[in-house]
């Protein structure tokens, strides 16, 4: 099959290995960009997220590329992440779309439908191809995390600016093209080095917030009008808290076999939210704690518009920061947001923070908890 699927972020690296592995030629749409935004929302319906309209306009984009056949995640719980495959395989078929669909999520019961998604897309696929297929794929993930990370440690403290997105793109290409394992493993070793490199040791250390949020808000740059990027031109090193990596295993193999549980989060969040309330708001409010009690400089807490879990934690995030004494900027997003806007409550946002560790100090070194 020729398979399409949305982007997140830069996973496609990573789900181009495991569909090859599987026998499959992966159709990965074009960049999300205003006409992807665009093309979702004018079949949408107007009341979804941001992040629904992105996505079906990703599979837009990759039907036009020749796909027959479309990739999709599944969730349940208050978040409407449940919903979206659905809705969007009954969105292509009102549009005329002969696509097959394939939604893969965790099973509650109904194993027959999940075997039935599993089986269409391991069908043609030899059982040693599979798993060279999944590990390829896994390390890439990984090591596509990592390149990222050393990116946002470099970025506020680069001798030119736009240097290490620059070869951040780069070595996310070498990392495309590897085909082994040992091949990741040298584009991570030059890229350790090379980030390094492009590290000005005459500048200041850089203050360190932490960002929070919706999953798709938090990865996908198009989706947060980079971000990350802004925040580290803006002199900020940004400490993730949400992994592509870990929330696969948690999501994908701890789930599916009774082994994930919530406590952890529930504890950290103790005081403030009692429960789970769907996507990721009962973690952006156990976050947001963990990242105060380590000392953060600030907390960049990112959501789209109408997103009710990440809606509930932006009421509670106010009273998290009176009582750990550290800044939190909630920023929305839609389809309406403007750059000069946004780089404007960034920018006040890092002013009030530098200020702050100005007078009183810096917090401290950020680890999160087995991070």
């Amino acid at each position: 099959m020729r398979i399409t699927f949305p982007h997140l972020g830069s996973s496609h690296i990573a789900v181009e290995a495991f569909l090859r592995g599987l026998g499959h030629e992966p159709i990965t749409p074009p960049p999300t960009s205003r006409r992807t935004l665009e093309l979702g929302a004018f079949h949408s319906p107007a009341e979804v997220c941001l992040p629904f309209k992105i996505v079906l306009g990703n599979m837009l984009e990759g039907i036009e590329q020749g796909a027959d056949c479309v990739l999709m995640i599944g969730g349940w719980g208050p978040c409407r992440l449940g919903y979206y495959g659905e809705i969007q395989r009954l969105l292509l078929q009102a549009l005329g779309q002969q696509v097959q669909f394939i939604t893969l999520e965790v099973p509650r019961g109904n194993y027959g439908k999940y075997w039935t998604h599993f089986r269409q897309l391991t069908a043609v696929t030899r059982p040693g191809d599979l798993v060279r297929g999944a590990r390829l794929s896994w390390a890439k993930l990984n090591a596509l995390e990592e390149l990222e990370t050393l990116a946002l440690q470099s970025r506020p403290v680069e001798k030119q600016r736009g240097l290490t997105t620059q070869y951040l793109e780069g070595s996310l290409r070498r990392l495309q093209q590897a085909e082994s394992v040992q091949e990741i493993e040298s584009v991570l070793s030059w890229a350790r080095l090379g980030f390094s490199d492009l590290r000005d040791p005459a500048k200041p250390s850089p203050l360190r917030v932490g960002l929070v949020g919706e999953i798709y808000t938090v990865v996908e740059a198009f989706c947060n009008l980079r971000l990350e990027e802004r925040l580290g031109h803006l002199g900020v090193e940004v400490v993730r808290t949400i992994s592509l990596a870990e929330w696969v295993t948690n999501h994908i193999f701890k789930k599916a076999v009774g082994l994930f549980s919530l406590a952890p989060l529930r504890r950290l969040a103790a005081g403030y939210l009692t429960g789970f309330i769907g996507g990721h708001g009962l973690e952006s409010v156990a976050r947001s704690v963990a990242l105060a009690r380590q000392n953060l400089d600030g907390i960049v807490h990112i959501l789209p518009l109408s997103c009710m879990p990440e809606v509930v934690a932006r009421g509670i995030l106010p009273r998290v920061s009176r009582d750990h004494q550290v800044p939190v900027l909630s920023l929305v997003v839609d389809e309406h947001t403007g750059e000069c806007g946004f780089q404007t409550r960034l920018e006040a946002f890092v002013d009030l923070v530098r200020r702050r560790v100005e007078h009183l100090g810096p917090r401290g070194q950020a680890r999160l908890p087995g991070r």
